[in-house]
């Protein structure tokens, strides 16, 4: 499906949030660095997991609010929040204030007002694109998100040091463009059925009631609860990407040349090296993500899944093994393809299994997988402390291929309950 061929709401979301999402990346890959320092690894772990805490919530309230109220109003109410926040957060590291403290916060307010856009976002797709053209378009998004990591951080490692303030400014206005746009250029798309059921409810109370009945019901569909634990322990690998392996990198990786041409030689520190490896990740997905989402909507989901997760673990292996930056980026290698294989098929997986009036809420608890992974994956900082890094590499192992089993599990169950519906 081409994407002019597109409703015009995707068409526009796709330029404005490459746009919202290139801004992000310019400061969002040092903030681990960056609390880590200020409150210390042990510290800036848990508060990290405090701040995911409220994200979880926020995004199962986002799903419910997404087919109550709708998609548009809770991306547009979303961007604008975010917006705010990010102001906040750089008054924090203004040249009148410096408070990590405040600044936390602030981080942890966007990541909320975040939670409430990804399940509309999600739904508003599966609303307006037919199930057989889904994968390709959840992969065009996926790709535009990893042009973002390419440039982002490149541009941050210009911005970020000398003008942290500028930048989460910037930040700020953009998501409140983001938002005047979304106002401005985009329709309704939530299913009227859905929305006019919703909207007779009474009391305020029944939103908590409803909501918990609902959730309930997903919860009892076996193979969506197994894919979605199945993707919580694999989300601990590739949530280190901004968490624990930017911190490893700085610890371990000293000085060291990664071209020599005679006596001319290019030469990086730490900080240098996980720039280079983290745009790698968003080059290749940028580059790939379509190609390898078709390649792989050849073959059975089952075995895609699974493999994804196996890959995940050597990776991670790869990672723990080696200091030197070629080792480093032949692991992001690894990694990345572990990323694209399921990039869109899990997501076209997940609206094979939502009916149509519970998408935005199946579409919320299927981004439990990143957000409960979030919460989690933090940990990994005060483990290096408790445990030493050897060990955190071993577990984050261990997890992924525990996934890779649950995966298994999850298609024979899925598979012995499509046969009954034949039956």
């Amino acid at each position: 499906m081409r994407i002019r061929d597109w409703d015009t709401n995707l068409r526009v979301r796709l330029g404005a949030e490459l746009m919202m999402n290139t801004t992000y990346w310019m400061f969002f890959p040092f903030l681990s660095i960056y609390f880590a320092e200020e409150f210390g690894k042990n510290k800036a772990g848990l508060l990290l997991v405090l701040s995911q805490i409220f994200s979880v919530i926020a995004n199962l309230m986002g799903g419910y609010c997404a087919d109550r109220f709708g998609r548009k109003q809770m991306m547009v109410l979303a961007s604008v929040g975010q917006g705010f926040s990010f102001v906040c957060f750089a008054l924090a590291s203004s040249p009148w204030l410096q408070s990590p403290l405040l600044g936390f916060l602030a981080f942890t307010i966007a990541g909320v007002f975040g939670a409430f856009y990804w399940p509309a976002s999600q739904a508003m797709v599966a609303d307006v694109v037919d199930e057989k053209d889904r994968g390709d378009v959840f992969a065009i998004f996926y790709t535009s998100i990893n042009i973002a990591v390419v440039v982002g951080p490149i541009l941050g490692s210009i911005f970020y040091v000398s003008y942290r303030f500028q930048l989460l400014l910037f930040a700020g206005l953009i998501c409140h463009l983001v938002g005047f746009i979304l106002s401005k250029w985009t329709r309704e798309t939530v299913p009227q059925q859905r929305r006019t059921a919703l909207s007779t409810e009474g009391k305020w109370y029944y939103f908590l009631r409803n909501q918990l009945k609902d959730y309930s019901l997903i919860a009892k569909d076996k193979t969506f609860l197994l894919f979605i634990v199945a993707g919580v322990l694999a989300g601990q690998t590739f949530m280190q990407l901004d968490l624990l392996i930017p911190v490893y990198i700085k610890d371990f990786v000293n000085k060291q040349s990664l071209f020599k041409f005679g006596d001319w030689s290019v030469v990086v520190n730490g900080e240098q090296a996980f720039g280079i490896v983290l745009a790698e990740n968003g080059f290749l997905v940028a580059s790939l993500t379509v190609f390898i989402t078709k390649w792989m909507g050849r073959y059975y989901e089952r075995n895609v899944f699974i493999l994804s997760s196996i890959v995940y673990a050597i990776s991670i292996v790869i990672f723990s093994q080696t200091h030197w930056v070629w080792g480093l980026i032949l692991a992001m290698a690894f990694f990345t393809f572990a990323e694209l294989m399921g990039a869109g098929l899990q997501q076209s997986f997940v609206s094979k299994l939502a009916p149509e009036h519970m998408r935005g809420q199946y579409f919320a608890a299927a981004s439990l997988r990143f957000t409960i992974s979030r919460t989690i994956a933090p940990l990994a900082i005060p483990m290096t402390v408790w445990v030493g890094y050897s060990w955190t590499f071993i577990i984050l192992c261990l997890l992924a291929l525990a996934s890779a089993g649950l995966y298994w599990v999850m298609f024979y169950v899925f598979e012995k309950q499509s046969s009954r519906l034949i039956a």
